[in-house]
């Protein structure tokens, strides 16, 4: 199978679940440093798996987004909210236009390698509180990164459709150890288990039938 792609992964159970799936259509894989509150920590699992698949990887810092955007993932952990993934709160740890400038990024990636994908998994339980997770969104950008481009490259964005317990059974049939993944707000060496990741992580394996071996603060 042809390696037509490039990946955004952070090293969450999303994109790390994506990784796996479609490693055989991946020549690439990009990490971007925007200095939230989780990065570090996430960093860490994507530098793994790309290295375990033989994927080649990039970390791109975008310290202007920690520097002039607002959002509570880009200041202390203390002003991540608790709650559920979808409360009203949780608005407050939008990034503006995150993926727009992420997909935008490696969209000029794929050009420049030849490769005529780009993957970002975000899925149902975004589209809530983050506008650009939303399936109109994937679909104006990739329409405008195809027109943008020679090689009209395009957004693949299969878990759009999908719960966060729907991606857990894919890892699980991949035989994922999502312990090997980081999902919290805070950033902290543990999980917080209660922001709106932790709960949404919780619930996601539970409903999988997936043993939880993830080391929370609770």
């Amino acid at each position: 199978m042809e390696k037509d792609s490039v990946i955004v992964i952070s090293g969450g159970m999303d994109s790390t679940t994506m990784l796996y799936e479609y490693r055989e259509q991946i020549a690439l894989a990009v990490t971007f440093d925007y200095g939230s509150t989780q990065n570090a920590r996430e960093r860490e699992y994507a530098i793994i798996h790309c290295k375990r698949l033989g994927i080649k990887h990039l970390i791109i810092p975008l310290d202007f987004m920690h520097q002039y955007f607002k959002s509570a993932l880009l200041g202390a952990p203390e002003d991540i909210p608790e709650g559920n993934y979808d409360d009203e709160n949780m608005k407050s740890t939008v990034v503006p236009f995150r993926n727009g400038i992420m997909l935008a990024i490696a969209c000029g990636l794929a050009e420049s390698n030849g490769l005529k994908r780009v993957m970002i998994a975000n899925h149902a339980g975004d589209h809530t509180i983050y506008p650009d997770c939303r399936p109109g969104f994937v679909k104006a950008m990739s329409e405008a990164m195809s027109a943008g481009t020679y090689e009209n490259v395009t957004v693949f964005a299969p878990y759009t459709g999908l719960s966060k317990a729907d991606i857990a059974l894919k890892g699980k049939a991949l035989g994922l150890d999502y312990s090997e993944t980081y999902s919290c707000y805070k950033g902290g060496e543990k999980h917080c288990g209660k922001c709106g990741t932790c709960r949404e992580r919780i619930e996601a394996l539970r409903e999988a039938g997936i043993e939880d071996t993830t080391e929370y603060e609770r």
